[in-house]
């Protein structure tokens, strides 16, 4: 066996070398690269490349664990169950150990998410044409969770750091209008939401501001969503 390995994971190529893929024992990687039996039983592309049908990007932090024998994920990385489903494929215990680890060591908190909408009409106001209009994602918690959680797209400019990350604030919004997105960020840092409320439809008997559309003005409305972590 060359001591340089290349392989194609899912469409995706890597070089490595025959000491990485083997660094920990009784894991599926030493079966099929220490002995002659595990590299025949595997394909192999057009160019010789060894192939494994497996999450090819993913791929990429396994081999990082490997050679440092630490877990470096990037700020804000979203695949983290299906991290540990490529890690319990491979039976990386140590691995799987680390992203277990890093996910029971995150703090209990709660973040309020809240946003004041209405709909945006087609032109001549055609009520079959129109689309949920957001004005601003509002963040309410504490400092620390609060930017672990949405990173860079944390808009924090109307609440200067007067104190720690340990502070509360409700002051925070997001640099987006996509309420989704919020949501996902919330759901991949290990919160789920515990209760909503909404104020409905509020139309107003005053005449709007100038410039402001009327059917958009009368369908006016604020919810708000608490997510906690436990």
């Amino acid at each position: 066996m060359p001591e340089i390995v290349e392989l194609n994971v899912g469409g995706v190529h890597y070089t490595t070398t025959l000491n990485t893929l083997l660094q920990e024992k009784a894991t599926l990687l030493c079966e099929l690269f220490e002995g002659p039996e595990g590299r025949d039983s595997l394909a192999k592309d057009s160019k010789g490349r060894y192939f494994l049908d497996r999450d090819g990007v993913l791929f990429r932090y396994i081999l990082d664990f490997l050679r440092d024998k630490a877990l470096h994920l990037p700020e804000g990385f979203r695949e983290r169950q299906r991290l540990l489903r490529e890690a319990e494929h491979f039976k990386l215990t140590a691995m799987l150990e680390c992203i277990r680890g890093d996910r029971d060591a995150r703090p209990p908190g709660c973040i309020t998410i809240g946003y004041r909408g209405s709909f945006q009409f087609g032109k001549d106001g055609l009520a079959d044409v129109k689309f949920r209009k957001l004005s601003r994602i509002l963040v309410c918690g504490r400092v620390a969770q609060c930017r672990e959680v949405f990173g860079d797209t944390l808009n924090e400019s109307r609440d200067p750091d007067h104190g720690g990350p340990d502070r509360y604030t409700s002051r925070f919004f997001l640099k987006h209008c996509f309420i989704e997105q919020a949501f996902d960020n919330l759901h991949d840092h290990g919160y789920r939401m515990a209760g909503s409320c909404g104020s409905g439809t509020a139309g107003s008997a005053a005449e709007p501001k100038p410039g402001v559309d009327t059917e958009e003005n009368r369908w006016n409305h604020y919810n708000e969503f608490v997510f906690i972590r436990d």
